[in-house]
Order: structure tokens, then sequence, then C-alpha cells
């Protein structure tokens, strides 16, 4: 509640249509998941660049069905041949960046303890040095694997289109999102849950 306050109270000084919107949703809790090997889920972030949630999601099954049983998912992405995954409906460059974090992950470059201890900037510095793996999906990661509570994704169009509508086309969103340091992850997904309940 003290965070769901303290978003309400500067959103408040910012645009009332932003308070109200954030007040409307009630809190919201940060809960990463690290259920899935973090390999995997960047993967799944490569896969869902620039595409709905649904089309993402269609694909990335499809992906998954195309890997045989006895194979894990690393070692398929490292071997198979591209235009099997593109057949899946990814795209050549994104099949491209999945081989690279594959090779990565086998190399034991993306250590899950070691990625933890690092800050949201060190690790997006360490993360878009793979291929393919720009800011937003290092953003998504830090979100949703690791729980950082002070990200703006800026460069994720609803999010940002959404902080836009309920402020002012004129404000730099970026400028408007570093108002709710610590907490720029919740105003995303504030931002998310909104859209998702407004009408477009």
């Amino acid at each position: 509640m003290h965070i769901h306050s303290q978003l309400i109270a500067v959103a408040g000084d910012i645009s009332v249509a932003l308070a109200e919107a954030i007040a409307h949703n009630g809190p919201i809790e940060l809960t990463p998941t690290q259920e899935i090997p973090f390999a995997q889920r960047l993967c799944r972030a490569v896969a869902g660049q620039q595409l709905s949630v649904k089309a993402a999601g269609s694909i990335w099954a499809r992906v998954l069905a195309s890997v045989p049983a006895n194979q894990s998912l690393m070692d398929y992405f490292r071997t198979v041949d591209p235009a099997v995954l593109k057949g899946c409906g990814l795209s050549g460059a994104k099949v491209k960046s999945m081989g690279v974090i594959a090779h990565a992950a086998i190399a034991g470059k993306l250590n899950t303890t070691e990625l933890e201890q690092l800050t949201h900037t060190e690790r997006t510095k360490c993360l878009t040095t793979l291929w393919g793996v720009g800011q937003w999906t290092a953003d998504m990661m830090g979100l949703f694997y690791f729980g950082d509570a002070d990200i703006w994704p800026e460069g994720d169009v609803c999010a940002r289109k959404m902080l836009e509508r309920l402020t002012s086309k004129r404000r730099k969103t970026i400028r408007t999102a570093a108002r709710f340091a610590p907490y720029r992850s919740y105003l995303a997904l504030h931002m998310w849950q909104y859209a998702d309940a407004k009408p477009d």
C-alpha cells in the first residue's frame, strides 16, 4: 500500500487522469518468476519482440513443439536448421539471436546468480552484447525475471503511449517516469494494466 499511495501522490502532481488511472487499478504487485531457466526466458522475450502477446505466444508454442524430446532447448537452438524455426514464425534475425543466446548459455555466460547480483544498468550492458538483445528485452528480463523495482521500459510502445495519453503528448515520457523513481517498474505495470482495461 505504501508504494501504491506514493504512486498516486506523485501522479497527482503531474496529471489528474494519471492519478485516477493508478487509483482505478488498485495496488499491483511486482511478481517475478524464475521457474523457467534464464536463457529460455531470454529467448522467449526475443521471440516476443514487436509482436502482440497473442502472436508471440502462438509462435513460441510452435517453437517448443518442434524441439525433439531427447534434446535440451539450448542445444536445439544451437544446432537446429534455421529454416525449421523460420517455419514456426520466427524471423531470421530472431533465429540468429536465439543461436547466440544458446551458445552463451552453454558456455556458462548467462549465470542467473551472477546476473542477479548486477544492477539493471550493469545487467543490460551484459545482455545487450548478445546479438539481437536490445534495451526492451533487457528491461523485460529485469522486470519479470529479476523483479527490479525501478525500470521504466521507454521502448515499450504500449507503456509509453498510455503514459503519454494520461499526461501530455508534449511531455517526454522518460522524464515523467523519472518522477516515480525508485518505483518506475510499478508505473509500467499500471500503464499495461490500464491499457488492457480501457477500450482502444
